[in-house]
């Protein structure tokens, strides 16, 4: 990490009154983890503090502390305003306009733009969450149960439970460390990864009758009469695209997901070699290696149409 970008953001919040904290909307556990865990060390420290999410808290991660205090738009007028786990200030979404300064950005997306005063971006990073185990304490603030366990939910969401290739014996020995400091490892491991809802299980239901297919390309579609059909709330793909990467012989797996405002969310997984974050970028999104993210206008057949091309076009030439 940057060692003077450090020291600087731990001045701004050592100094400040009164924090908001922002990841980016469609949250995933490394973005709600963060936020979490960041917001109460700094509560813990006597802070006033808001967390903002433009799409509030998925089901999975309702269980964290601090998860039923979360608001739908951030606070501009804080003393210190900070992004999470967001490689681009717009991903924020409705939760931050893109004309409010950032402070402090703190981020492990290869892709991040360096949008804020102070920009701790950390590639290599299992987690944006691991950043923050090693980050707090530094800053001089204390790591409670309860914000353990929202760090370690990010750092297993991330992590697929620690199975990316990207894992390290350091990110290990953090998870310990959190472990160590009251968060219940079975327990998070179970609510993140595990457990389903009823209605999210209808909605796979849904994808996996259309998935295809083609060398080492597999690929499904969410639409929104799938949503309506399962009963499922929330308009992302409830985690289906990390299975899709799982079939034998598969090198990328992606998914599309149709969005009411007319635009498609697209994800991508990929098996190690292969980044798809270079795709993500050319569709206006972004991520890592083997897990990126766009959301792209048009309809459910012309995006799909676009973005298999481009996806062939890696596996072709990488190949």
């Amino acid at each position: 990490m940057d060692d003077l970008a450090v020291a600087a953001a731990g001045e701004r919040l050592r100094a400040a009154k009164t924090v908001s904290i922002v990841s980016h909307q469609r949250p995933d556990g490394d973005a709600v983890g963060s936020a979490l865990g960041l917001a109460l060390a700094l509560e813990a420290a006597g802070k006033t503090v808001t967390v903002a999410l433009a799409d509030g808290v998925p089901s999975s991660f309702q269980h964290l502390a601090g998860a039923d205090r979360v608001v739908r738009q951030g606070d501009p007028h804080a003393d210190c305003k900070v992004m999470v786990d967001c490689g681009d200030i717009t991903r924020g979404g409705s939760a931050w306009l893109p004309d409010w300064p950032i402070d402090i950005n703190i981020d492990h997306h290869k892709t991040n733009t360096h949008f804020a005063a102070v920009n701790i971006v950390v590639p290599d990073a299992v987690a944006t969450a691991a950043m923050l185990a090693e980050l707090i304490p530094q800053w001089g603030f204390e790591i409670t149960p309860e914000s353990a366990s929202a760090l370690l939910t990010g750092m297993l969401t991330d992590t697929i439970g620690f199975r990316t290739s990207n894992m390290t014996s350091h990110a290990l020995r953090l998870a310990a460390d959190l472990v160590d400091k009251g968060a219940p490892l079975s327990e998070l491991y179970f609510k993140a990864l595990v457990e389903r809802s009823f209605e999210a299980l209808r909605y796979w239901g849904q994808g996996l009758s259309r998935i295809r297919r083609e060398d080492g390309l597999v690929w499904t579609s969410l639409t929104l009469e799938d949503r309506k059909i399962s009963g499922y709330n929330g308009n992302d793909d409830a985690d289906l695209v990390g299975y899709l990467v799982t079939v034998r012989g598969a090198a990328i797996g992606v998914i599309f997901v149709e969005q009411p405002d007319g635009t498609v969310k697209v994800s991508w997984r990929a098996r190690p070699g292969w980044d798809v974050s270079q795709i993500a970028v050319r569709f206006g999104g972004g991520g890592h290696a083997p897990a990126a993210g766009a959301t792209v206008p048009g309809s459910l057949d012309e995006v799909q149409s676009a973005v298999l091309t481009a996806t062939r076009e890696l596996l072709t030439e990488t190949l």
